[in-house]
């Protein structure tokens, strides 16, 4: 008579360590939540209650770099018109690098124990990673909030490590630019720098966001030849006290003394965020 062998014991899997469960559509609140959290553990962690943020284009290269493929191009191997229009949009990377070491080096000689001010950008290349750059220059942490995207990874060498998040919702990493920022710096950029510079300006229009919040629009010329505030004036669609809740300027001089001065008096005696 043949014995009947025992079952083996098949070992349950735990709710939360299952993928297929984790990646289906009725885990998405796990996932958002988890957006939230864990950057916050880690914030909480350095004691980061306050940013400066940079926005602006990911395509604008370093001076060197533009240099570089001008010099190529006049060569033969290039577009030379489209390398000479590189050349003078990297004035940009070069100002957001220069401003982001100045603010970060300001940041250092405050009387504060906690990390006050930290630069946080998209975590990309061009304005992002001049302002990590300039930061990491400055020998300051710095943050940087990548999005997954379908193409090729774009996270900057010069994020610190351990500041360094990755996002699913673009929803989320908005939120993040949003909650600790205690000013602005908004580069030329296209329809992603769009975005999220009107949403912040929603929320300070409507005090959906009630802190103070200092926002810089660097490049003047390229900010009047793209959006005509004025003309929303104008046209009656935003008030004229609107145009007070940002500040043009092409001068690094003319935007550090704008929010250092913001900073001062507003955000050194404020902790935390207020949305």
């Amino acid at each position: 008579m043949n014995e009947k062998k025992p079952e083996k014991h098949r070992r349950s899997v735990k709710a939360y360590l299952k993928e297929s469960f984790l990646n289906s559509t009725g885990a998405r609140p796990l996932r958002i939540l988890a957006e939230y959290l864990e950057p916050k553990s880690r914030f909480d962690h350095y004691r980061i209650d306050d940013t400066i943020v940079f926005m602006g284009s990911a395509r604008f290269i370093s001076r060197e770099q533009a240099e570089a493929a001008l010099a190529a191009a006049e060569r033969g191997e290039g577009d030379v018109e489209q390398a000479r229009c590189q050349l003078a949009m990297s004035r940009y990377y070069e100002d957001a690098r220069e401003l982001a070491h100045r603010l970060t080096e300001w940041s250092k000689q405050l009387p504060d124990e906690e990390q006050r001010f930290v630069v946080c950008t998209g975590g990309g290349p061009g304005i992002m990673e001049a302002a990590n750059r300039g930061a990491s220059e400055a020998k300051g942490l710095n943050i940087g909030l990548t999005i997954s995207l379908p193409i090729e990874e774009f996270d900057n060498r010069y994020t610190t490590r351990e500041l360094s998040f990755h996002f699913h919702y673009f929803f989320m990493r908005k939120f993040w630019f949003a909650y600790l920022a205690k000013a602005l710096l908004v580069f030329p950029g296209g329809f992603g720098t769009l975005d999220e510079l009107f949403e912040i300006m929603t929320l300070r229009q409507t005090h959906k966001m009630r802190k103070h919040l200092a926002i810089v629009l660097f490049g003047a010329k390229y900010w009047d030849e793209v959006i005509d505030f004025e003309s929303l004036v104008r046209h009656g669609t935003i008030d004229e006290a609107d145009l007070d809740l940002f500040y043009r300027t092409d001068s690094v001089d003319e935007a550090f003394e704008f929010i250092t001065r913001h900073l001062t008096e507003f955000a050194l005696t404020e902790r935390g965020a207020i949305l």
